[in-house]
Order: C-alpha cells, then sequence, then structure tokens
C-alpha cells in the first residue's frame, strides 16, 4: 500500500488545493484504447475547426499555476506547468503526442479541462508519496534522461517518495524511475487544481473520465481526493 499526503506547509500556502488520484491495478497498455485515440482526435479536430482552444497562460487556471509557480522562486514561462507547455505544444503543432495509452489518455484529459495531469507506475514507488517544499538536498532523475540527476531549489514544491525526486515543480516534469510505460500494471494518474471552490467540478468531470478511458483497460479503478482538510490518502 502506497499513501500520497499534502504536507502541512503546502496545505497552508495552498488552502484551495483538490488533487484527484486515480489509480489502475491490472492495467494493459499493450492492446489498443478506441476511446483514448478518439478523445485525441476529438481535441485535434476541435482545435482545426476553431471550435476549442486549449487554456493559455491568460485562463485563470493557468494563470494560478503561473503564480504558484513564481512564489516559490520558479519562473513559470521557462519552466512551465505540464497541462500549459502541453497545450502550447497542441496549439503550435495541432497535434498531442502519442507515448503510450496510460498517458495518452491522461494529457487528453488534462488539456480537455485545463488542469495538470502526471502518472507515477506504483510498482517503482518506493514507501509513501509527499507533496512537499524541497530543502535542496534531494535527487532527480529527469524523464527520459535516466543518466542525468538534478537537485532542487530549497523551497521548490516536489512531489517525492523516500527514494527521490518523483516530479520537479509540483507539476512540470516527471522523473524517469517512475515514468509509465505500455509495460505498467499498477499506476496512480494525479490531477490537480489550486483553486478548488472555483474548479473543483472541472476536476471531479475530469476525474470520472480518466477513470472511464482506464475501466475498459484494468481490473479495477478507484478515485481518492487530496485537499487540506483530508491531506492523505491510502492506495
Amino acid at each position: 500500500m502506497t499513501a500520497f499526503r499534502i504536507s502541512p506547509d503546502v496545505s497552508d500556502a495552498f488552502p484551495d488545493t483538490l488533487i484527484a488520484v486515480v489509480t489502475a491495478t491490472g492495467l494493459n497498455g499493450r492492446e489498443p484504447w478506441p476511446h483514448t485515440t478518439e478523445a485525441l482526435e476529438d481535441l485535434e479536430a476541435q482545435l482545426a475547426d476553431g471550435t476549442w482552444t486549449p487554456a493559455d497562460e491568460s485562463d485563470p487556471r493557468i494563470e494560478a499555476w503561473h503564480t504558484a509557480y513564481r512564489s516559490f522562486g520558479t519562473n513559470p514561462r521557462r519552466i512551465r506547468p505540464s497541462v500549459d507547455a502541453l497545450g502550447r505544444r497542441l496549439a503550435k503543432k495541432g497535434t498531442l503526442p502519442r507515448i503510450n495509452p496510460a498517458v495518452d489518455s491522461y494529457n487528453a484529459v488534462s488539456v480537455r479541462h485545463g488542469l495538470p495531469a502526471g502518472a507515477f507506475d506504483l510498482d517503482h514507488v518506493t514507501g509513501d508519496a509527499e507533496i512537499r517544499y524541497a530543502d535542496g538536498t534531494e535527487a532527480f532523475t529527469p524523464l527520459g534522461e535516466p543518466d542525468t540527476v538534478e537537485h532542487p531549489k530549497p523551497g521548490e514544491i516536489i512531489y517525492t517518495d523516500t527514494t527521490d525526486v518523483l516530479t520537479r515543480h509540483w507539476n512540470h516534469r516527471d522523473a524517469h524511475r517512475t515514468r509509465v510505460t505500455e509495460n505498467s500494471t499498477h499506476v496512480a494518474f494525479v490531477l490537480e487544481t489550486l483553486h478548488a471552490t472555483r474548479d473543483g467540478h472541472l476536476l471531479t468531470t475530469a476525474a470520472d473520465e480518466l477513470q472511464a478511458l482506464l475501466t475498459e483497460h484494468s481490473a479495477q479503478s478507484t478515485v481518492h481526493y487530496l485537499s487540506p482538510a483530508h491531506p492523505q490518502a491510502t492506495l
């Protein structure tokens, strides 16, 4: 069992935070996921015909993350929140990347709702996972760069387990060790908002949509919610 939790300091600094943790077991990433393919193609078609555009930094959902990044010393125009970077890529290229079905699923849900999303292969997470301020001694190996080691700046918000950092700058980039591949069978997906009062309904809708995409390709899926009032969930 793995516990996910928000540290008291992060809860105090961001009191309207709400995080959905969607967990899937028995995941099958080696078969076609037609509903995920459809979701990606629908977004691309809507962008092409002008009926929808991804949220940009003028949108309150993205602006909130820029403000948060600045609060812990990160320049959000140089190191962008994941949903901001993904939306900009989609707007520029007209397409979303195809990585594997599980990753493609959370990317589609993320950009549709303007909410950051990520995922961790729980078989490679050690101990419990926590969202907390870095002290600067932690190590991070970026996704796709297994021979690179970085150290977060003190005060930067990170996801970490008992081994090292899982995500830098709260939700900018995931670690290589816990990356989700087509072979991952036990995965925790996260969707996040800093303004539950305003956007909590979007988060719950997004979590439901992601769970629906996972259901046909997993043995079981569950959704837990983390907030300052309920800062921990055991998966």
